[in-house]
This record gives C-alpha cells, structure tokens and sequence, in this order.
C-alpha cells in the first residue's frame, strides 16, 4: 500500500499543479495586471510629444499657450469618462504681484492678495488647475496623483531657439498622470479610497496650483496620501540609463516596500535610488501636501543640462525610462488607493 501511495504522489501533484494553472487561466488577469498592460510607450510619445510641441510654446502659466495645453488635457479626461472633482475640470485661481520693477513674488493667500492690492499697481495672472476623479467605496479618504503642467513660455529676445519645450519639465510627469488615470479605468474595480488625478497651473511661478488647492478645498484633511511628478523622462548619467530617484515619508515605510517588491515580481526596468524623507517638502508640488503631513511618494530622475532651457526637447527623452517609471508609479498609486499604510 506504501508503495502503491510513493508511485501515485507525483502523479496527484501533476494534477494539483495542473489544476492551479487552469485556474489562474480561467480567472485571468488581475486588476492590478489590467491596469499595468494598459501602460505603453506609444502613449508617452504621444502625450509629451503634443504637450511640448514648438506650437503650444512652452506652455507657460496664465498665457494662451498654458490654457491650449489645459484644453487638451481635459479633452482626454473626457473622452475617458472621468468625472470633474469640482462642477468643472478646471479649478481656475488668480495670482497677484507688484508691478515687475519692485520686488515680490506672486501669490494666492487672500491675505497676501490683500496687501498686494493695497500698494496699487500690480500684475495679476489668471490660472486653472486641472482635477478629475474616480469615486472610490469609501469617500471619506482621499488619495491624490498629481503633476504640474505650466512651464516657461517663450522669449522672444532669445537669439535662436526661443521656446522653453519643457518636455522633461513637466510634460514627462502629465504623461505619467493621463496613463496611470486610464490605467485605474483599465482594472475594471472601483477603489477603495477615492482618487483625485490632478493637474497643477503655476508651478514654475511658485507651486501656485497645488498651494491653491491646499488652501481652498474643504476636505484637505480627507487626504490620505499624494503622488508626485515633476521630471522624469532623462538621464543624470548617460552610463545609468534606469536610474531614478524615489522619495517617499519616511513616517511611511509601506511607501518603499511596495515598490521594492513590483520592481521584482514584474521586473520593472528602473533602478530607484530609494530616499526616505522626514518630511518632503522640497522640489515641487510634493511639498505642498507635506507641508500638511500628508504622506508623499515622489519619483524624480535629477537634473540635466539641459533643465530650464530651450533644449528641454521631446528628442532628449528616454521613453523607455517614462514607461517604465509611469508602470511603477500606477503600482505604487494603486496600493494607495486601496491599502492601509
């Protein structure tokens, strides 16, 4: 009988295993899976591509040129089926200084607006950020994916190339934002938390979006957790192709663990630089929400020599690198969405 039981058992665990596996085949793919495949490169190519085109001419804040960009940006959310978090996609704002010749920032604060007025002369820009949402099953906590997508216009004084692409700052983090939203539809689940995809104005004039919403909207403290992205479509050093930056709150260690772990399993092809952040308050956008305590997730492939210039070109971008930052980031967003941390 032993024996008879010692020549069966391979036998039963062929069957076992062969019955797992038809399993796994009959019930396909994962949310989490249908949302990953639907991330590519091609949508990187396309996004960047339009959004730092000579034609939108550097889509700077508060100029015609940012409100095209805004235009397109809404025309996919749109098509998409996300709805708007406020009546509209667009949060506009106005942001105020002293005339160009004295010194001084522009600012959103009501107080700040105040004093500016009360000096006379003044400028005054009027912006919009961009913000949509998928309602998640509990609409008491609130996670957000965001990336600025203002930059710095044009010269005309400038003796050659005259048009800042910006196509690393930031067209690189929208692109990652409009795949990682369309990738939520994708899973086919509704979320746990509810998330925001959003589209911060005015950055490069001060974090002027993102500290806009901070101030304005009633339901900050619902938010749980923020994702950011602000340039990552380069490479610092040519000889580290897959290199890429990851702060994250250190307060919030599942941040890091998570991503160590997509990075095995679907062999993601970056190599993050992993650097935990008491508090990440520098950079961008990302220091608006820690700013409030809010845990932060941030992917960031450093600087370049080519940052804030007009050689900030769609040509320069490593697509590979986007692709596969923007799959990480969706992985990372949707733990957010539906984890405790």
């Amino acid at each position: 009988m032993k024996r008879t039981i010692y020549y069966l058992l391979p036998l039963l665990l062929a069957l076992v295993g062969a019955n797992t596996l038809q399993a796994k085949k009959t019930l396909g793919p994962t949310a989490e899976e249908k949302g990953l495949a639907s991330i590519n490169r091609l949508s990187a190519e396309a996004f960047i591509g339009f959004l730092a085109s000579d034609e939108l001419e550097g889509r700077e804040a508060g100029w015609k040129s940012g409100r095209i960009a805004g235009n397109y940006i809404v025309s996919l959310l749109k098509q998409w089926g996300l709805q708007p978090v406020f009546d509209d996609y667009f949060q506009p704002f106005e942001a105020y200084r002293t005339e160009r010749q004295r010194p001084g920032k522009l600012q959103v604060h009501p107080d700040s607006i105040a004093a500016i007025l009360q000096k006379g002369v003044h400028q005054k820009y009027s912006m919009r950020n961009i913000l949509a949402k998928l309602e998640g099953k509990r609409t008491d906590e609130i996670v957000i994916v965001g990336a600025h997508y203002d930059h710095l216009g044009l010269d005309p004084m400038l003796d050659g190339d005259q048009i800042y692409n910006g196509a690393d700052d930031n067209a690189s983090g929208v692109s990652a934002v409009l795949q990682i939203a369309r990738a939520f539809l994708a899973t086919g689940q509704q979320p746990e938390r509810t998330v925001y995809f959003a589209f911060w104005d005015g950055e490069e004039k001060g974090l002027l979006g993102s500290r806009y919403f901070a101030q304005s909207f009633a339901d900050i403290k619902k938010v749980k957790g923020y994702l950011n992205f602000d340039m990552i479509g380069r490479n610092n050093n040519e000889a580290k192709p897959k290199h890429v930056v990851y702060f994250y709150t250190e307060g919030t260690p599942a941040f890091g663990e998570w991503l160590k772990a997509d990075v095995a399993k679907y062999g993601l092809g970056i190599e993050p630089d992993y650097r935990p952040w008491d508090k990440p308050v520098g950079g961008s956008d990302n220091g608006t929400f820690a700013r409030l305590d809010i845990p932060i997730m941030w992917y960031h492939t450093d600087g370049h020599p080519d940052y804030h210039l007009p050689s900030d070109e769609p040509s320069r971008i490593n697509w590979d690198k986007v692709t596969e930052i923007t799959k990480a980031s969706f992985l990372g967003m949707w733990k957010m969405a539906n984890l405790n941390f």
